[in-house]
């Protein structure tokens, strides 16, 4: 046979196959890029997934983490209520204390200040205004309920206080004086609390209170020049010094 005829068969046999040959191909090919399209969906469905579980793992950690707080919180909170109670309990108990402080102290305190007024009543009649006042106040003081029980006393001690310094101090002062011919105004020197004297503004008439006699006394004119010098000093108005003044000695001889 021609070798030329069998070449010219077989291209001819090629020719007629070409398309029965390239159909399955391209179904293969589409069929690849299917796949590979399907592959990669999967892949990206599978991040996803990933991704997902992380995120969830994260939030799972996360909340037991503040489930762990929480309980510790609550030890807390269990212990701080604890605590707390027994504070009321102790300041319950501290209230009935005071409570019964309360009822035993009033009456106390009441009783001082009557003693208070007793005191000023027969004590030598300087400042009147002034420590009636005081005693006024302490009188309405005690009654108010808006005003705690420590105040009340602190105010009553003070009270007794400026009393006490009384005796510790010399004083002058200007005031009115009433004994029999009317107010006048003088010049008032007390002596701590042992002698009370008055000297008019022109310093011609002198005078002392009587505790015994309850009441005014003349001085004799010897008296003038150191009273002035006593109510200097206790003014400040001169340097202290050495005062020769008539005493409480003078009360026994006026009752005799």
């Amino acid at each position: 046979m021609n070798p030329f005829s069998l070449a010219g068969l077989a291209a001819a046999l090629l020719l007629a196959a070409g398309p029965v040959l390239a159909a399955p191909l391209d179904a293969a090919l589409d069929e690849s890029q299917r796949l590979s399209a399907d592959a990669q969906a999967s892949q990206a469905r599978i991040e996803q997934l990933d991704d997902a579980s992380r995120t969830m793992l994260a939030e799972y950690r996360n909340a037991v983490q503040q489930a762990e707080a929480l309980k510790d919180y609550n030890a807390q909170l269990r212990e701080l209520v604890a605590t707390q109670r027994d504070e009321l309990a102790g300041y319950q108990a501290q209230l009935d204390g005071i409570e019964r402080t309360q009822q035993a102290v009033t009456p106390q305190m009441r009783r001082m200040v009557e003693v208070l007024g007793e005191f000023i009543a027969a004590d030598l009649p300087f400042l009147p205004e002034e420590r009636a006042d005081r005693l006024a106040q302490l009188q309405d003081l005690l009654p108010r309920a808006d005003v705690s029980l420590a105040e009340k006393y602190r105010r009553i001690l003070e009270a007794y206080q400026v009393e006490s310094d009384y005796g510790r101090t010399l004083e002058a002062w200007r005031g009115e004086l009433a004994d029999g011919e009317g107010a006048r105004s003088v010049q008032f020197l007390r002596l701590g609390r042992t002698m009370l004297y008055y000297q008019t503004l022109d310093g011609h008439q002198s005078g002392w209170w009587n505790p015994t006699a309850r009441r005014w006394q003349l001085l004799d004119g010897s008296a003038r020049r150191p009273l002035h010098q006593a109510i200097a000093i206790a003014r400040q108005e001169q340097a202290p010094a050495l005062l020769e003044l008539p005493v409480r000695t003078m009360a026994k001889e006026a009752a005799q």
